[in-house]
């Protein structure tokens, strides 16, 4: 997967209502960086390419904190394509399944489409979450970055227009600027996040804390697809850590915990492997099963 895939969780409620992954999804501006680090920006070498490709991931659970979730698997189905020029494009789906008590389990088909301009300034989604046998819920909306704000504009669950910080950065931003502290050597990057999730009105802090680099000629532990691809085979990956914090919680006492953090390696063209999703009840692992190239068109 490139970057992020857009956030389809569902509402906090319970385990049973948001195993679901936050799509990474690529970005490719030469965008200032926002790190926790106050001072001068550092210097790094120019952006790769972002890499337009199929992926494929199986789910599986790792951990559960709970008693009542004994199991959980699933698949992911991630495309991403486009340019800085045209925009980016990705699709998502995601069908997983929850086990719990007296073997009850519950199944989830979530969907995605969304695109974003090159440089950041818009944004557009469709997102549609369905559970068991009840109604789909669908999110539908464009985000326009305007002078020092932006304006979110959704057509469902329900007409509504509400205004953001300008600091406020869409997906492909979001892992740019990741990409571009650990290519300046940064390990920590703070960002507050617009992507649509929820009922399209949710806003993330979001705290990436990033490893050191593994050179693309190291022997990996656990290879998959994109390790043993020949176009991958040399490009440097980084460990991240992002946690997501609901930006409207107020913490009665101490630090703020995270609504959930999601794990990865992270090539330097984008895309992501080696997958791993807290959502704090349990934990969720994401194993690539297939990954396909696809044809592109660079900028003229």
């Amino acid at each position: 997967m490139i970057g992020w895939f857009p956030s389809l969780r569902s509402a906090h409620s319970s385990p049973f209502a948001h195993f679901a992954i936050r799509p990474l999804v690529l970005a490719v501006a030469a965008l200032a960086l926002g790190s926790s680090f106050a001072g001068e920006p550092a210097k790094a070498a120019p952006a790769s390419p972002f890499l337009a490709h199929q992926a494929l991931y199986d789910l599986s659970l790792v951990k559960s904190r709970i008693s009542n979730v004994s199991g959980a698997r699933g698949r992911i189905l991630y495309s991403f394509s486009g340019s800085a020029c045209e925009g980016y494009t990705s699709e998502f789906r995601q069908v997983s399944e929850l086990e719990g008590d007296e073997d009850k389990v519950t199944l989830s088909d979530l969907r995605s489409t969304t695109w974003e301009d090159g440089a950041g300034k818009s944004y557009r989604f469709k997102i549609d979450a369905r559970m068991n046998d009840a109604d789909s819920s669908a999110v539908d909306g464009v985000a326009e970055r305007t002078g020092d704000h932006v304006t979110v504009k959704l057509k469902q669950p329900q007409a509504k227009t509400f205004t953001l910080d300008g600091n406020t950065v869409f997906p492909t931003q979001q892992i740019q600027r990741i990409i571009e502290a650990a290519r300046a050597g940064k390990s920590v990057l703070e960002l507050t996040v617009y992507d649509g999730s929820d009922n399209g009105q949710k806003l993330y802090n979001t705290l990436s804390v990033i490893g050191k680099p593994i050179p693309g000629d190291r022997t990996v532990a656990s290879p998959d697809p994109s390790t043993a691809s020949e176009a991958m085979k040399s490009l440097t990956r980084w460990p991240v850590t992002v946690s997501y914090f609901d930006h409207d919680a107020k913490p009665e006492t101490g630090e703020q915990s995270p609504v959930y953090a999601m794990s990865f390696e992270l090539f330097e063209n984008g895309v992501s492997r080696k997958l791993m999703l807290d959502y704090n009840d349990f934990v969720v692992a994401g194993a690539m099963d297939k990954f396909d190239i696809k044809d592109s068109k660079p900028c003229k």
